[in-house]
Protein backbone atom coordinates (compact mmCIF):
# COMPACT_ATOMS: atom_id res chain seq x y z
CA UNK A 1 0.00 0.00 0.00
CA UNK A 2 1.54 3.72 -0.48
CA UNK A 3 2.18 5.98 1.25
CA UNK A 4 -0.32 8.37 0.06
CA UNK A 5 -3.16 5.82 -0.44
CA UNK A 6 -2.67 5.40 4.06
CA UNK A 7 -2.63 9.29 4.56
CA UNK A 8 -5.68 9.32 2.81
CA UNK A 9 -7.43 6.51 4.18
CA UNK A 10 -6.56 8.11 7.62
CA UNK A 11 -7.48 10.94 7.24
CA UNK A 12 -11.27 10.04 5.64
CA UNK A 13 -11.15 7.43 8.58
CA UNK A 14 -10.55 10.41 10.78
CA UNK A 15 -12.83 12.98 9.43
CA UNK A 16 -15.32 10.17 9.49
CA UNK A 17 -14.74 9.36 12.80
CA UNK A 18 -15.33 13.91 14.22
CA UNK A 19 -17.97 13.81 12.33
CA UNK A 20 -19.85 10.96 13.66
CA UNK A 21 -18.62 10.10 16.82
CA UNK A 22 -18.56 14.28 18.07
CA UNK A 23 -22.33 13.99 17.69
CA UNK A 24 -22.53 11.42 21.07
CA UNK A 25 -20.30 13.48 22.89
CA UNK A 26 -21.43 14.10 26.46
CA UNK A 27 -22.45 17.69 27.44
CA UNK A 28 -22.11 16.73 31.33
CA UNK A 29 -19.31 18.18 32.76
CA UNK A 30 -15.67 16.44 32.33
CA UNK A 31 -13.30 15.67 35.37
CA UNK A 32 -11.61 18.48 34.97
CA UNK A 33 -14.20 20.58 34.90
CA UNK A 34 -15.64 18.03 38.19
CA UNK A 35 -12.49 18.72 39.76
CA UNK A 36 -12.32 22.27 39.82
CA UNK A 37 -16.06 22.59 41.21
CA UNK A 38 -15.14 20.46 44.13
CA UNK A 39 -15.82 22.32 47.59
CA UNK A 40 -18.92 24.60 45.50
CA UNK A 41 -22.23 24.56 45.78
CA UNK A 42 -24.56 24.92 42.98
CA UNK A 43 -28.23 25.72 41.46
CA UNK A 44 -29.91 23.42 39.30
CA UNK A 45 -28.16 24.88 35.97
CA UNK A 46 -24.82 24.65 37.31
CA UNK A 47 -24.30 28.14 38.44
CA UNK A 48 -21.96 28.05 41.65
CA UNK A 49 -23.98 29.33 44.53
CA UNK A 50 -21.52 29.41 47.50
CA UNK A 51 -18.53 27.90 49.05
CA UNK A 52 -14.67 27.61 48.06
CA UNK A 53 -13.17 26.19 44.82
CA UNK A 54 -11.16 26.43 41.76
CA UNK A 55 -14.15 27.37 39.30
CA UNK A 56 -14.83 30.62 41.42
CA UNK A 57 -11.46 32.21 39.74
CA UNK A 58 -12.52 30.99 35.76
CA UNK A 59 -13.19 33.92 33.34
CA UNK A 60 -14.43 33.84 29.80
CA UNK A 61 -11.81 33.08 27.03
CA UNK A 62 -10.82 35.38 24.53
CA UNK A 63 -12.22 33.56 21.73
CA UNK A 64 -15.74 32.84 23.23
CA UNK A 65 -16.93 34.75 20.04
CA UNK A 66 -14.77 32.74 17.75
CA UNK A 67 -15.99 30.86 14.52
CA UNK A 68 -15.82 27.13 16.26
CA UNK A 69 -16.03 28.23 20.19
CA UNK A 70 -17.84 26.02 22.37
CA UNK A 71 -17.59 22.94 19.93
CA UNK A 72 -19.49 24.00 17.27
CA UNK A 73 -19.97 26.11 14.43
CA UNK A 74 -21.45 29.64 15.25
CA UNK A 75 -24.83 30.42 13.09
CA UNK A 76 -25.77 26.46 13.03
CA UNK A 77 -26.68 26.13 16.90
CA UNK A 78 -26.23 23.58 19.15
CA UNK A 79 -26.98 20.49 17.22
CA UNK A 80 -24.96 17.75 16.09
CA UNK A 81 -24.52 18.91 12.79
CA UNK A 82 -22.51 22.23 14.15
CA UNK A 83 -20.35 19.87 16.62
CA UNK A 84 -19.60 17.34 13.49
CA UNK A 85 -18.82 20.07 11.42
CA UNK A 86 -16.55 21.57 13.87
CA UNK A 87 -14.81 18.04 15.03
CA UNK A 88 -14.12 17.79 11.27
CA UNK A 89 -12.78 21.20 10.67
CA UNK A 90 -10.43 20.49 13.78
CA UNK A 91 -9.48 17.18 12.26
CA UNK A 92 -8.10 19.14 9.11
CA UNK A 93 -6.21 21.71 10.54
CA UNK A 94 -4.17 19.30 12.95
CA UNK A 95 -4.17 17.56 9.66
CA UNK A 96 -3.01 20.64 7.82
CA UNK A 97 -0.67 21.74 10.74
CA UNK A 98 1.42 18.16 11.04
CA UNK A 99 1.65 17.49 7.30
CA UNK A 100 3.33 21.16 6.85
CA UNK A 101 5.80 20.24 9.98
CA UNK A 102 6.76 16.81 8.31
CA UNK A 103 6.65 18.15 5.13
CA UNK A 104 9.37 20.84 6.25
CA UNK A 105 11.45 18.13 8.61
CA UNK A 106 11.44 16.20 5.38
CA UNK A 107 13.07 19.12 3.39
CA UNK A 108 15.32 20.00 5.67
CA UNK A 109 16.32 16.17 6.18
CA UNK A 110 16.97 15.88 2.21
CA UNK A 111 19.66 19.03 1.78
CA UNK A 112 23.15 18.17 0.23
CA UNK A 113 25.67 17.31 2.75
CA UNK A 114 28.56 19.50 1.30
CA UNK A 115 31.81 17.04 0.03
CA UNK A 116 29.84 14.04 -0.36
CA UNK A 117 27.23 14.75 -2.61
CA UNK A 118 24.64 12.72 -1.06
CA UNK A 119 21.30 13.86 -0.48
Amino acid sequence: MSKRLFLVGGLLVALVLAGVVSAFASSSPDGLDATARRGCTTDAAGHITGGTCMAQQEQQHQLEDGPLAGYGIRGLGDGPLSTGLAGMAGVLVTFAIGGGVFWLARRRGHRETPGTGNR
